[in-house]
């Protein structure tokens, strides 16, 4: 048994072995986690599990990552029946998050519009142009770590929720019906 803290809630990981899709709304917590660790509880000063160890930072100093209790209890039953879960939402994008520098930097400056464009700023390119999603059915969406705790938290495939979204400088809502995330690839 070790000890940390809690440094982070909601944060988003991408993991081969979930086909490098998002491991969304998990727990950013500091203390050591070795191989064969994955898969130990986390637990509160109260002992009680509320969470599963599930990954590390190979290059940091005892940064790990566990999946919360609320979403091992949702999974579990049909990860015990079928052996594996396939109920993870999709809605088939791929995005950045704005920051000030998109917001207020070159790209909004030259009134570039809607399109594949890239633009170079501090040193990183960004696909600029595109929609930017502010609400999913009225929530605020403020980054993508927020999309996808969404998504994980409140959603099942076949869902349609209603997109608040900036196109071209005006706001709009689009209904769009939630696909399902591919099964990640067999070893």
């Amino acid at each position: 048994m070790t000890f940390g803290i809690i440094s982070q809630l909601g944060r988003t990981i991408s993991e081969s072995l979930a086909g490098n899709f998002a491991i969304a709304d998990v727990i950013q917590f500091s203390a050591p986690i070795n191989p064969g660790n994955s898969g130990g509880p986390l637990l509160n000063a109260q002992g009680m599990v509320f969470g599963i160890a599930t990954a590390a930072v190979s290059s940091s100093q005892g940064v790990g990552f566990a999946i919360p209790s609320n979403v091992i209890s949702r999974e579990l039953p049909t990860l015990v029946t079928t052996g594996h879960y396939t109920l993870h939402s999709l809605m088939g994008i791929e995005g950045t998050d704005m920051d000030y520098q998109l917001a207020g930097g070159p790209a909004a400056r030259a009134g570039l519009r809607a399109g594949t464009q890239t633009a170079e700023v501090e040193g990183s390119q960004y696909i600029i142009g595109g929609d930017i999603i502010v609400a999913l059915n009225g929530s605020r969406i403020i980054d993508l770590d927020a999309l996808s705790s969404y998504l994980q938290e409140r959603t099942v495939p076949g869902q349609t929720l209603v997109v608040q979204i900036i196109r071209s400088g005006q706001t709009e809502t689009v209904d769009l019906v939630l696909g399902t995330r591919p099964p990640p690839p067999s070893s």
